[in-house]
């Protein structure tokens, strides 16, 4: 049976769903292959992404996959949610109990780079390996990398008014939720996120995404980002340290990063390579921040090749 076809019959008869305590979760493969849990981004994300276009296909390369939304993001509706590190340091070692993990490995997305670190430093001796997937680990090296950029583009166009809004964000606490929201606006405006000559499988996937039903049904909490701010103390966080002291306790440590990714610099990712090993980070060409789509065929060789 080829690859998609067994991807097709894992997300068809291999899987379970769960909406236990508000959380949605769900398992792609067989139960005793090595565990894989996906960390989507945020807040106020979801992993419905993932799901849609790499879950089950990640599952037929041997793996047991499980994805979840964080409390109170995505599927997992909660009024109550706190959506804070605490809350969601909880409610992955919650995963352990209700799918029998003893050790497990990760896919660390975006801000899941965060959320999983942290869990990761708690503990330890749950964790096999991560692969960071175009994930934060110094949030501010990533800020001056949006303003630096930008202050590039609005220089070469002679947009004033542009330079003029950067100024004023420079001056902002680096700390408060107008800091975060202003910086990552003028990232969406030039366009960082996006890759603006995917590949024709990339494409597909793409193409996919006002089709699928997962993600066409799934509703964004637009409220997440405030709720965090307002219930986490930790606003701006740098976790370099945090990752050198995981490889300290023998947690293999891997990242992918898109070249095309306008939140992360060169020299951002050759700081990683320093942290994680020279070897242990791919800078992937025609791709930017949804690097699983981008490039997924890298993308999945490259967690058959480390997180085994």
């Amino acid at each position: 049976m080829n690859r998609i076809l067994f991807a097709v019959f894992l997300s068809l008869f291999f899987f379970s769903t769960s909406q236990s305590q508000n959380l949605y979760t769900r398992a792609y493969g067989i139960p005793g292959n090595t565990p894989v849990i996906f960390v989507h981004g945020g807040p106020g994300s979801s992993s419905v992404y993932f799901e849609a276009t790499t879950a089950a296909k990640l599952a037929a390369e041997g793996f047991y996959v499980i994805v979840y939304d964080r409390r109170g993001e995505g599927r997992s509706k909660d009024a109550e949610a706190r959506m804070n590190f605490e809350e969601a340091i909880a409610d992955i070692e919650g995963l352990y109990t209700q799918y029998g993990l003893t050790k497990a490995s990760f896919i660390a997305f975006s801000f899941g780079g965060l959320v999983t670190t942290l869990f990761a430093d708690h503990y330890p001796e749950k964790v096999r390996s991560i692969l960071y997937v175009s994930a934060l680990i110094d949030q501010q090296g990533s800020y001056n990398t949006i303003l630096r950029s930008c202050t590039d583009i609005y220089t070469r166009n002679g947009d004033t008014a542009g330079l003029s809004d950067l100024q004023r964000i420079s001056q902002l606490d680096t700390n408060t939720l107008a800091y975060r929201t202003d910086c990552f606006e003028h990232a969406t405006k030039n366009g960082f996120f996006k890759l603006e000559q995917p590949n024709a499988l990339a494409q597909s996937l793409y193409a996919s995404y006002s089709t699928d039903p997962l993600i066409t049904h799934y509703v964004k909490n637009t409220n997440a980002v405030a709720t965090f701010w307002r219930n986490e103390p930790r606003k701006n966080i740098d976790l370099r340290d945090t990752v050198v002291r995981l490889r300290t306790m023998h947690i293999p440590v891997f990242g992918l990063y898109g070249r095309q990714d306008g939140i992360y610099s060169p020299e951002q990712v050759m700081q990683r390579k320093q942290w994680m090993g020279d070897n242990h980070v791919k800078y992937l060409d025609n791709c930017s921040h949804t690097l699983f789509v981008d490039q997924q065929e890298i993308f999945l060789a490259s967690a058959k090749e480390w997180l085994r």
